[in-house]
């Protein structure tokens, strides 16, 4: 027996251990004695004759912390814990449209089991700087407000602020259902049970679903889970990136995605910080804003809903992700009230990417739409107690005179469908004096 033999049988050995024991169990946190795994990875309880799920979050003096994916009624100290090496991949393939997924890459619909081609990584380092193309081509979305006045360019992020009930959901499922990319790829973190399937049927419509992958962790599942909802998406979008598509990932909400990391950042030990949120959660942002982008193959394009807590838009997430993010889209719960949707507030939002993507005339026009807006916005309360004389301002009584045609232009009912030309088209001649009125067939 030589040497060489010798080598070959050690290089064989593997020296870590991907097993271990249960040996404390405190509230959501399990510590085990083993196994080898690093932060992320999934492992497995072998207790009372099932096999309960569990994400790696940390490690506290030579113990490894857990935090179970599912219910943990019959887990004792003790019980063997098994590394699951592949967990941190998902299945991906042109089958996954129409389909709906939970946070393991497994089917929710009913409709079978999945079709798929090779297995992505969930945790990719995003893309470096000079991996980029910059952003020149617009990326229809089939809503007037943001194709006139708040261009979105493939590759582009956006961020869409609003409080509860103002219509973040609706204005997604639009999108989905009219925008020009070629794949939607929509991630539903922590939203209330009863109202994935209600966004399904009626904001997303089948039009929608058929041209769309869902992936779905609801409010009552656990916080790593709804993470893992993330970056289970976030793998598909890449994927379809990989094939030249343009994919528009859309995900509904980060501040929920924060939540979420808040949770699994307490039960490790961090310290918190901003409004109780810990170090970890910031530093979490730019790593899921970054791997959206314009790429020489493909692009994903990103719209990240952020619930604005008590309508406070300076909150620490929606700080962040405002600082981090291509632009910013505001909805008003004013306009919402009033019964104007999409009830985006055009002044507050900016895409910090519209001279790259608008021509010079088309520049000049969302200009003038702006300008006519915030005149009016300045002199509001004297229009509407009576206190301001036509004539005593002449870009007032311009701005009076074209409002209801703006506000006729920036409505938008959800099934209502308006492609990037007509809508640039409109918005062109929207301020022409001698344009009295949009034609009604226009208008539809």
């Amino acid at each position: 027996m030589g040497l060489d033999y010798v080598i070959a049988g050690l290089e064989k050995i593997d020296p870590l251990v991907w097993t271990g024991r249960v040996t404390k169990i405190v509230g959501l946190l399990v510590e085990s004695d083993g196994p080898a795994a690093a932060v992320g990875d999934l492992c497995e309880f072998a207790a009372a004759g099932r096999r309960i799920r569990a994400q790696v979050i940390g490690f506290r003096e030579g113990r490894v912390l857990l935090m179970p994916l599912e219910e943990i009624e019959g887990l004792q100290a003790g019980d063997r814990v098994f590394a699951r090496r592949d967990a941190g991949r998902v299945g991906v393939g042109p089958k996954l449209l129409g389909r709906v997924l939970n946070g393991f890459g497994e089917p929710l619909d009913g409709a079978g089991p999945l079709e798929t081609v090779e297995r992505r990584p969930l945790f990719a380092t995003p893309p470096g700087p000079m991996d980029r193309e910059p952003i020149r081509k617009p990326l229809g979305t089939g809503v007037r407000a943001i194709d006139a006045l708040l261009p979105c360019g493939k590759g582009q992020r956006i961020g869409i602020f609003g409080g509860s009930g103002v219509g973040k959901s609706t204005l997604l499922g639009s999108m989905a259902r009219h925008g020009s990319a070629d794949v939607s790829v929509i991630a539903l973190v922590g939203e209330r049970n009863r109202e994935v399937k209600e966004f399904i049927e009626a904001d997303l419509g089948p039009e929608g679903l058929a041209r769309s992958i869902l992936v779905v962790e609801t409010s009552d599942r656990p916080a790593p889970l709804r993470l893992r909802a993330c970056f289970v998406a976030l793998a598909i979008c890449e994927y379809f990136r990989d094939q030249g598509a343009d994919v528009l990932l859309m995900m509904d909400s980060v501040t929920r995605l924060a939540m979420a990391q808040r949770e699994i950042g307490l039960a490790a030990g961090e310290p918190p910080s901003q409004k109780g949120y810990t170090p970890s959660v910031f530093n979490l942002l730019p790593k899921i804003f970054e791997r959206a982008g314009n790429f020489r193959h493909g692009s994903i394009t990103g719209f990240f809903t952020v619930l604005v807590e008590g309508d406070d838009f300076n909150e620490p997430i929606s700080d962040a992700v405002r600082a981090i993010l291509d632009g910013h889209i505001v909805l008003s719960r004013d306009l919402a009230a009033a019964g104007h949707y999409p009830a985006i507030d055009v002044l507050q939002s900016v895409s910090r990417l519209a001279s790259k993507l608008f021509t010079p005339e088309q520049a000049e026009a969302a200009r003038k739409i702006r300008e006519a807006l915030a005149t009016y916005r300045r002199s509001e309360d004297l229009i509407n107690l009576g206190a301001y004389t036509a004539g005593a301002n002449p870009a007032l009584d311009h701005a009076i005179q074209v409002r209801p045609r703006v506000l006729e232009f920036l409505r938008q009912t959800p099934e209502e469908r308006s492609s990037l030309e007509e809508t640039l088209r409109r918005m062109q001649r929207l301020l022409d004096p001698g344009d009295k009125q949009i034609p009604a067939a226009e208008a539809r």
